[in-house]
């Protein structure tokens, strides 16, 4: 890329592109072909899972190869706990509470003894919704989707008719990571396993057909990854060594979720060196993540992780359920071993992804900003004073109940649905938001508060409503 198309997408880039109207194609690029966008989505990984994270018994040296070349953040978040919500706001660009999309698909929870019932919600995500890939298709890209959609199961909202050219969506057991089905490309055609093959290396399979097959156009894939999440089945030639240096460190690991993790890691290092060999490596734009915070208590088997110091994890509105790990890299336009404590929401990736491919008009209502300027030049990088957003009306799986938050420069206020209570904590000197400051700083909890409760008007938010039954 030239230095002058670069400085002319800087000026585009600085401000949020959320135009009225429907998408239309932006002018053509000249110079370089459109870079490739690798997306790699990992499944209930916790902020603290990798080695380039500081963890001592997990191996993923893959990835830790990848935050060593690129960019490896520190405060990266997924719009809401749970999975559902953030892939709706991967493939939109819109805050899950504006989609009135909010809780996991099939989340259905209630507490009998508590004073609110879980909001109304959407399901699915609604086909009249613009989704990613089909922006990314306007401007030629060919585009993938591989592994877990969880986004409705209707035909008219499967991934093959949102947008992907290329589908194969786990459909049966997808829990089991030795007896599924996958979808290929339609619900009439699918791949059963019975044992045979490792979903996650499955998965990995399919990703290399679809970059092989369409090395000659620009392309998007969106790798969703079933792994780490539950249930806990790893591949049992992995386990030896994870068995052998457990206790070896301060702390609780487990092996079988180590095991499953490297799976996971083993796949990137294969889509890399595909890239590599198709000589589309130096045109690929990789970004690593994870749709909501880890597992901490135990689900369906033994606790997977530890998410210390971040408070609670998965299905819980505080950072533990929040904060994800997230690594961005694109060989000679990004600055190696970057690490950056700039924080963005899973929000950003659709506007960023649309900059990057010269798309300047979006679709209505996008909350997303591009962070396009800061991945190519993080040292510009400013102090922040953006405001995001959680909303979680509905009580999870893991014990989360309904609330929401905003964060705002270091401060961030949580408000719990049930009671009305409000915490504030200040994230940079209290990541484990363990001092409610809330008594102490009754103005700016204040102003938070407002701040929260305008943006729930503005999106629209459905609340949690009187329980009947309830008997105080």
């Amino acid at each position: 890329m030239t230095n002058t198309l670069l400085n002319s997408k800087l000026i585009v880039a600085g401000t949020l592109l959320a135009i009225n109207g429907l998408p239309l194609l932006a002018q053509e690029k000249s110079g370089p072909a459109l870079p490739n966008i690798l997306f790699i989505l990992a499944d209930d990984m916790g902020w603290k899972d990798l080695g380039c994270y500081g963890n001592p018994y997990n191996e993923t040296p893959n990835l830790d190869l990848l935050a060593k070349g690129g960019i490896r953040f520190t405060q990266a978040y997924a719009a809401c706990p749970v999975c559902s919500p953030t892939r709706a706001s991967i493939m939109t660009g819109k805050y899950p509470a504006r989609l009135k999309l909010t809780n996991f698909i099939g989340g259905v929870r209630t507490d009998p003894q508590s004073p609110v019932l879980p909001a109304k919600w959407n399901q699915y995500l609604e086909a009249r919704e613009t989704t990613l890939p089909e922006l990314l298709k306007q401007k030629g890209y060919a585009t993938g989707m591989v592994g877990k959609w969880h986004l409705g199961n209707h035909d008219s909202i499967a991934p093959w008719n949102q947008g992907f050219d290329y589908s194969r969506m786990i459909a049966k057991n997808g829990l089991d990571y030795y007896n599924y089905s996958i979808c290929l490309d339609s619900y009439a055609k699918e791949f059963t396993d019975h044992g045979t093959e490792y979903l996650t290396d499955k998965l990995t399979e399919y990703g290399v057909e679809f970059i092989k097959q369409r090395a000659k156009k620009p392309f998007f894939l969106y790798m969703a990854y079933s792994a780490p999440h539950v249930f806990i089945v790893p591949r049992a030639d992995k386990l030896k060594k994870y068995f052998l240096k457990y206790g070896k460190y301060e702390g609780k690991y487990n092996p079988n979720y180590a095991a499953m993790v490297e799976s996971l890691d083993d796949g990137v290092g294969v889509l890399v060196k595909t890239l590599k060999e198709q000589g589309l490596l130096e045109n690929t734009l990789i970004v690593f993540t994870s749709d909501n915070g880890g597992l901490g208590l135990d689900e369906l088997g033994p606790i997977p992780t530890n998410l210390a110091p971040l408070r609670k994890w998965k299905g819980h509105i505080y950072e533990g359920g929040t904060r994800v790990p997230a690594l961005v890299s694109w060989a000679g336009k990004i600055a190696p071993g970057t690490v950056s404590e700039t924080y963005y929401s899973s929000i950003d990736y659709l506007p960023t992804f649309c900059d990057l491919a010269g798309i300047t008009m979006l679709p209505k209502n996008v909350d997303g900003q591009s962070i396009l300027p800061f991945l190519l030049h993080p040292e510009v990088a400013k102090e922040q004073n953006r405001a995001l957003f959680w909303h979680y009306p509905h009580f999870s799986n893991q014990l989360g109940r309904p609330a929401g938050s905003v964060r705002v420069g270091d401060f961030k206020l949580v408000e719990l649905y049930e009671s009305g209570t409000l915490e504030l904590y200040n994230l940079k000197e209290d990541i484990a938001e363990s001092n409610d400051l809330s008594g102490k700083m009754k103005e700016k909890t204040a102003a938070m508060h407002q701040m929260l409760k305008d943006w729930r008007t503005k999106v629209n938010a459905q609340m949690p409503v009187k329980n009947p039954d309830y008997k105080q």
